[in-house]
């Protein structure tokens, strides 16, 4: 596939913020209304919220950065690939664009990341909308994850083989990619280089509180009650072998009054597998009144 059939999706221009771990990429476009800031996951990139983007910035601000190692991101070696140093990058990014009143959209990763960010800038959050992620500890984790934490075994797998990033291609979905989309979402990664961060967000995985990244994740579990009078829109795969629906309760028994859509025959990747059904869910979503 060349780059010039993935790129057909994506027409927008890049921007550059200056962090002391390298150039973190990101995605600005539109005006008006409150913004949108969209935060991926691990293996996609900004690319994955290019529906989102095309379908809101006739209306709003949309902003999806790329985290340090990912997507057009810069790829340090030498950087810490820790949760607590992705949200103060993210925290960053806010602070440098004066993001206010901000619908948070969030997905694997992401929840951790862009929760982190929201639980030290709650002010600035307006709502939230939460697609197959966790922001709290779990006692899960599936083999075909686990395995790629073997010393030696995990490099290989993932950073000499892309293993991780392709495996997704075919795993994370339940109907299946077109060529260009699969393309893009694997396009910034061609080297063992380019991988790294692949590699260290399924490292940093804390299941424990040994890990060095339990305590910030403990710390943004325990602030999300601050959040709780934003409104929030849960959308979730119900295929989705890895944040299987038990995650889903979990949100729901953090935010009761959550608005809740659980969607049948949808995998882990959401955007991919649902993208019309979360554009025609967000709308109402967005127009109803925010109680704060």
């Amino acid at each position: 596939m060349s780059a010039a059939a993935w790129t057909r999706e994506w027409p927008y221009a890049p921007h550059h913020l200056t962090t002391p771990a390298g150039r973190i990429h990101y995605v600005d476009e539109g005006h008006g209304g409150a913004p949108m800031l969209c935060v991926h996951g691990n293996p996609t990139w900004s690319f994955y919220w290019r529906r989102l983007i095309q379908s809101f910035s006739g209306s709003r601000r949309v902003v999806a950065l790329d985290h340090v190692g990912c997507g057009l991101s810069d790829k340090p070696q030498d950087w810490s690939y820790r949760l607590a140093d992705h949200v103060e990058n993210v925290v960053r990014l806010v602070e440098h664009l004066d993001l206010r009143d901000i619908t948070l959209v969030v997905h694997d990763w992401g929840g951790a990341i862009g929760l982190g960010m929201a639980t030290r800038l709650p002010d600035r959050i307006g709502r939230i909308v939460v697609l197959n992620t966790a922001a709290f500890p779990f006692d899960r984790i599936p083999a075909r994850i686990a395995v790629c934490r073997v010393p030696g075994l995990g490099a290989l797998l993932v950073r000499g083989l892309n293993g991780f990033a392709r495996a997704a291609v075919f795993m994370a979905t339940e109907k299946g990619l077109s060529p260009d989309a699969a393309a893009g979402l694997v396009a910034p990664y061609h080297s063992w280089n380019d991988r790294i961060a692949t590699l260290r967000f399924v490292e940093d995985i804390p299941m424990d509180s040994g890990h060095a990244s339990w305590p910030e994740l403990q710390r943004i579990a325990d602030g999300l009650s601050l959040l709780k009078t934003r409104p929030m829109l849960i959308i979730w795969g119900e295929e989705d072998w890895c944040f299987t629906p038990a995650f889903r309760e979990e949100w729901q028994r953090r935010f009761p009054d959550a608005e809740v859509h659980p969607l049948n025959g949808v995998g882990h990747y959401v955007m991919e597998d649902a993208a019309d059904e979360v554009i025609r869910l967000l709308h109402p979503f967005l127009a109803s009144e925010a109680p704060r």
